[in-house]
């Protein structure tokens, strides 16, 4: 059952996750498939930079990351500080 976002994260208790996102079915998102042969490590980079770019939107901050063949593990830091400081207009934006 899913649960909404308020109720799984908790700013004053911990401002630092562990996330984990993982492909299904055995696909790749980095590395070389042995059951194609097809190489995917190009992707590496994109996940990289993906996570860099949301990085500058959000107040959120990367603090360590792991590029893996069929996941990936992110530890992030919720800057409130940062956050509490945007004005209307800049929620808006981003």
């Amino acid at each position: 059952m899913t649960r909404a976002r308020s109720t799984l994260i908790d700013p004053g208790a911990t401002p630092y996750y562990h996330c984990i996102a993982r492909c299904v079915r055995r696909a790749f998102l980095c590395g070389e498939d042995h059951l194609t042969g097809q190489n995917y490590e190009h992707r590496r980079q994109w996940v990289v930079d993906r996570l860099n770019e949301l990085a500058t939107v959000f107040a959120i901050e990367v603090c360590a990351y792991a590029v893996m063949s069929n996941h990936y593990h992110v530890v992030l830091h919720i800057n409130t500080r940062e956050s509490e400081s945007w004005s209307r207009d800049d929620i808006l934006n981003r």
